[in-house]
């Protein structure tokens, strides 16, 4: 049904969320800034083990979604349209949403919706970029 879809491009999408997650989570760019605006301090986030194969595994489904919508002659740009349109209107939204009824600080609003967007276009970009 699929067969269009390469599940190498979607696995190393995937683990673009890392890639990408790691800086931008970081203290270089927004983590000091996301934690004060969370009000998180240093707190066990649970076994790193769990942490990060759930993260791969959301990861994962987000990726082969995307790359479900995709059409078969995607190309490098229409991948990063569509994931900066999947990031900004479905995730990034939805963030708001959840982010106005647990009254959340805006900033992270910003920090965790611009991380999807720039998840997904670059997903995007690989997953249009990638054909089997």
């Amino acid at each position: 049904m699929f067969n269009y879809i390469s599940w190498v491009a979607v696995i190393v999408a995937s683990l673009t969320t890392f890639v990408i997650g790691g800086p931008w989570y970081s203290p270089m760019l927004f983590g000091k800034r996301w934690n004060e605006a969370m009000k998180h301090s240093h707190t066990d986030r649970g076994h790193p083990a769990r942490v990060f194969g759930l993260a791969f595994v959301f990861s994962f489904i987000g990726a082969a979604a995307l790359a479900m919508l995709l059409p078969v002659d995607a190309t490098f740009s229409d991948g990063i349209k569509l994931g900066a349109l999947v990031g900004a209107c479905f995730v990034a939204t939805s963030f708001g949403v959840n982010y106005q009824f647990s009254n959340r600080p805006r900033i992270a609003l910003l920090i965790d919706g611009g991380f999807h967007i720039v998840q997904f276009s670059v997903m995007g970009a690989i997953l249009g970029a990638w054909h089997p």
